[in-house]
C-alpha cells in the first residue's frame, strides 16, 4: 500500500469513528453555533435599521459654488471636512430610519416618484448662507428657496417612504468610520425630520462644511451673490456624521 493510500484510508477510519471531530475540538476548533444563537442572529439582522437620506444631486453650478465655500471653511478650520466621496453636496428631501431589510422596497416606491417627476427641469435659486450652531462650531450651508414644485416633490417622496419608516435608530444605523458614535442631536433630527423639517418647515440647502461660529458670522455678513441651478440626479444615501451623504445606496434614472 502506498503512503498516500494509507493516509486516505486512515482518515476515513478516523472520520467514521468520530475521532476527527474530537481532535478538532481539542485543537480549539469552534463547534457549530447553537440554534438559539443562530436564531438571535437572524432576528438581529431582521431588525437592523439604516439611516437614509433621499436627496437631489445638484448640477455643476451649485457644486462649484459649494466647493468655493468649502475651500474657505477648510482654510479657517482644517479639522473640518472636505466635500468628497463621503461628504457629497446634496439637497435633502427627507431623512428617515428604515429597516435595512426593506431598503429594496424603499427604492422601488421612491423610484416611481422620481420616474414620473421632471426633476432635472426644476429651477432653483440659492440666495444666502446659513449655519447650525453646535457650541463654538457651526455647520454651514447654502440656502435654497423652496418652490411649489420642490415642495410637491418632497411630499411625494415622504409619502412613498413613510410605510417603511421606523421611529428611531442608534449610531449603528449610520456610517460612522473611526468614530463609532454620532451626535445624539443627529439621531433626534432624523427621527423628527417628519414633521419638524418637512412640509411648511422644509429648509432646502446644500451643506458646505464646518467652521468656528465667529468665522461663519463674518461670512454671513458678506454680500451673497444669488444664483440659479437645477438638480442633476436623485439618489438614496446612507447617512454619516453631521448628516452627510456618506455612502450611495441607490441611484435613480430620471427623465431627460
Amino acid at each position: 500500500m502506498t503512503t498516500r493510500r494509507y493516509f486516505v484510508k486512515l482518515a476515513g477510519a478516523m472520520a467514521a469513528s468520530g475521532a476527527i471531530p474530537r481532535i478538532a475540538a481539542a485543537q480549539g476548533a469552534k463547534p457549530d453555533r447553537p440554534k438559539k444563537e443562530q436564531a438571535m442572529s437572524i432576528e438581529a439582522a431582521r431588525n437592523a435599521v439604516t439611516a437614509i437620506d433621499i436627496l437631489l444631486e445638484p448640477d455643476a453650478t451649485m457644486l462649484q459654488r459649494a466647493q468655493v465655500v468649502n475651500d474657505r471653511l477648510l482654510k479657517a478650520f482644517p479639522k473640518g471636512f472636505a466635500l468628497d466621496a463621503t461628504h457629497r453636496p446634496h439637497i435633502t428631501l427627507v431623512q428617515r430610519f428604515v429597516l435595512t431589510a426593506n431598503l429594496d422596497k424603499v427604492y422601488a416606491a421612491v423610484g416611481k416618484v422620481f420616474a414620473s417627476a421632471n426633476v432635472t427641469g426644476l429651477k432653483l435659486e440659492a440666495f444666502k448662507l446659513y449655519y447650525i450652531p453646535d457650541k463654538d462650531i457651526g455647520l454651514s450651508g447654502i440656502v435654497i428657496k423652496p418652490t411649489p414644485e420642490l415642495l410637491k416633490l418632497e411630499m411625494q417622496v415622504i409619502d412613498a417612504v413613510t410605510p417603511f419608516a421606523v421611529k428611531t435608530g442608534t449610531s449603528a444605523a449610520f456610517v460612522t468610520g473611526d468614530v463609532p458614535e454620532v451626535l445624539p442631536a443627529l439621531i433626534a433630527y432624523v427621527s423628527e425630520f417628519v414633521p419638524k423639517s418637512s412640509g411648511e418647515h422644509f429648509h432646502p440647502h446644500v451643506t458646505t462644511g464646518v467652521a468656528p461660529k465667529e468665522y461663519l458670522d463674518k461670512m454671513l455678513a458678506e454680500p451673497f451673490e444669488t444664483f440659479t441651478f437645477s438638480p442633476a440626479g436623485a439618489a438614496v444615501y446612507h447617512l454619516g456624521h453631521f448628516g452627510t451623504a456618506a455612502k450611495k445606496l441607490k441611484q435613480f434614472d430620471l427623465k431627460p
